[in-house]
Formats: structure tokens, C-alpha cells, sequence
């Protein structure tokens, strides 16, 4: 033993030899070692004992048997108390070095896979107190932020309709502007809550018939403007996998939108289909409206960033943050391509359909 202690200690390792099992299981108590070399063999007590033992003591110790027992029992017992190898005695220096390399490396893998579970933990909690806050300051939103809004827009209401008649159109016009800004800000509120709360919806994954919604939707758009001649044309789009509310949402603000931005063309035409790109299914909502510059297409999908003005087409600039989050939590990307004046197409991927899911 003293050799081989001697012989590892040239090698660059600070090893402690012990010849009683117990001196070494009690130095082990109050001292941290990196890795536990053990005989098979031994007077006090067999390697097996004494590694299981060594690893109640220290469960991050890494441990390599010796045994002169050439056999795969041997080897089976040793792994099954959670040595990293064995050695085959008698050894050689070349043997036994890679051995301990190897085992000292794995060691410093279930550290550092300790250390970034822990991270991962804590930052568990962290998003855990941060998702409670942000509950806390949607319930403020929703509660304390709507009542006085409601007061503004009923009192400017009742104003407008009590007192109207009497005042002059320049005053009539100024209340008019606070009724509009105060629904305006409601809307704003209303939408930035359906984006907080799309962040912590749970996903009830089914099959969705994307076909059938698509359609409703678009009959419902016209049903808003009967009097508008808009042309759409829908190809065959299937099923998804996702859940039906929130996939209903996404084609809710990209065939809303797609109907808005077309408002102002003679001949409206909006395409409704899916297609295959290198193997992916993608599906495409089109339209030949307003269009956008592609050079502000990074801010397209922010949170109240609009590329036109109110005055142009009403909105808060929110719908397609939450289409965004939604396709991103079921795994999916959009983009959109588009040209001023020329339309736009917007792009998005969903999972398939799945026997599961069904």
C-alpha cells in the first residue's frame, strides 16, 4: 500500500493510505476526499461493505475496486454498490491511472450536474415568485386599474347623452376624444392581461380540426361587414395537435387582421391554405391589403408595436405577441413576409396530428 501511495503521489495525486477499513471509514467523516481505491479482500471488512458504507458518508465519492478475483460476478457486485471500475490485481501503472482518470472525471460530472440542478432549482423558485407577482399585478389590473376607467367612459357617456344637445360641437368633440381614449386604454388593458395569462394557460393537448374553425371564423368576419365583398379562398389545412382554444386564437388575429388590412382594396382577397417546406407542414394566412416594410419585420411581433398608424386601422399592436406565444409554447415558429402596399403572408408551424393526442 505505501508503495502504491508513493508511486500516486508522484503521479500528481495527495493520497491517504489507511490499513484499518474503519480508520478510513472515520477520516472520511471529517475529511473530504475526492475519490475511495479499495481492496476486494480485507481484514475488517469485505470492499463491497466498506464502498457502501464510504458512500452513505460521502454519495459524491467516486470509487474503483482492486480485486485479484478475475471474474464477472466480482465486477457485478463491485458496479451494483456504485463503484466506477475494478482492477485486476496484479496491476500496472498504466492500468491503474486511466482508471482513476476516468473515475475523478465522472466524480466532477455529478458535481457539476449537482450544482446546475440546484441552479436550475432556484431559478424554478425565482420564476415561480415571479409568475405569483405577475398574478398579483394582473388582479390589480383587472381590478383596480378597469373600476375608474368604467367611471371615465359611464359619466363622459351620460354626459354626452344628457347634456349633448347643449354643447358646443368644439366641447362635444373633446368629450368624444376622452370617451375614445378611455375605450382605447381599456382595450389596452384588456390585451395586455390575455398575454400574461397566455404565459401560465396550461396547453390541453387534442386533435384540432383546423378546416372547420378556419371557416366559422371567416363567416363570422363577414358577418361583421355584410355589405363588403371580400374573397376568400380556403385550401385543405387538416388537423393539428395543440389545444383547440388557443389555436382558435392564433387564426382568429391573423384572419381578423387579414380582413382589416384588406379593408381599403376594391377586390379583397385573402387565401387561407397550408404547405409543405422541407418536410415541414406550414400553414399561411394571405391577404393583398396594406402590407409592411420587411425592414421593421423584427418589431412585428412585439409587445404594442404597431407599423400603422390608428388613424390608419384601429388596434393595440398585441394580437400577434399572442400569436407568437401561442405557436412558441406548442413548439412551432412564425415569420411573415410582405411588401408596402403589397399584401402580406404571414407563416406558421404546429404539430402534426398524433394518435395520442386523438
Amino acid at each position: 500500500m505505501k508503495a502504491l501511495c508513493d508511486t500516486l503521489g508522484m503521479e500528481g495525486y495527495a493520497p491517504t493510505g489507511f490499513v484499518s477499513a474503519h480508520r478510513a471509514l472515520e477520516t472520511l467523516r471529517g475529511q473530504e476526499f475526492d475519490l475511495l481505491l479499495t481492496d476486494l479482500m480485507m481484514p475488517e471488512m469485505d470492499g463491497i461493505t466498506l464502498l457502501n458504507t464510504a458512500r452513505e458518508i460521502a454519495p459524491e465519492l467516486a470509487c474503483v475496486m482492486m480485486t485479484g478475483h478475475a471474474t464477472i460476478d466480482t465486477a457485478v457486485k463491485a458496479m451494483q454498490a456504485g463503484a466506477f471500475d475494478y482492477i485486476v490485481k496484479p496491476f500496472k501503472l498504466n492500468v491503474i491511472l486511466p482508471v482513476l482518470n476516468r473515475a475523478l472525471a465522472l466524480r466532477n460530472l455529478r458535481l457539476e450536474n449537482t450544482r446546475l440542478a440546484r441552479r436550475v432549482a432556484e431559478r424554478t423558485r425565482e420564476l415561480e415568485s415571479a409568475n405569483k407577482e405577475l398574478e398579483a399585478f394582473s388582479y390589480s389590473v383587472s381590478h383596480d386599474l378597469r373600476a375608474p376607467l368604467r367611471a371615465v367612459q359611464g359619466f363622459c357617456q351620460i354626459f354626452i347623452d344628457d347634456f349633448g344637445a347643449g354643447v358646443p360641437q368644439e366641447g362635444r368633440q373633446l368629450l368624444e376624444h376622452v370617451l375614445n381614449g378611455s375605450q382605447r386604454m381599456a382595450q389596452l388593458i384588456e390585451d395586455l392581461l390575455e398575454f400574461s395569462r397566455l404565459g401560465r394557460q396550461p396547453i390541453l393537448r387534442q386533435i384540432v380540426p383546423l378546416d372547420r374553425i378556419a371557416k366559422r371564423l371567416v363567416d363570422e368576419q363577414r358577418a361583421k361587414d355584410p355589405q363588403r365583398h371580400v374573397e376568400v379562398r380556403q385550401g385543405q389545412l387538416g388537423e393539428c395537435e395543440g389545444d383547440p382554444s388557443l389555436i382558435e386564437q392564433v387564426l382568429v388575429n391573423l384572419i381578423s387582421n387579414a380582413f382589416k388590412f384588406t379593408r381599403k382594396r376594391e377586390t379583397a382577397l385573402i387565401e387561407i391554405g397550408a404547405e409543405r417546406r422541407e418536410g415541414d407542414l406550414v400553414y399561411f394566412v394571405r391577404d393583398n391589403g396594406a402590407g409592411f416594410d420587411m425592414k421593421y419585420a423584427d418589431k412585428l411581433f412585439g409587445v404594442f408595436q404597431r407599423l400603422h398608424s390608428n388613424t390608419q386601422f384601429e388596434g393595440t399592436g398585441v394580437g400577434l405577441s399572442i400569436v407568437q406565444r401561442i405557436v412558441e409554447r406548442h413548439g412551432g415558429r412564425i415569420w411573415a413576409e410582405s411588401a408596402v402596399d403589397r399584401g402580406a403572408t404571414f407563416f406558421f408551424t404546429l404539430p402534426p396530428a398524433t394518435d395520442e393526442a386523438a
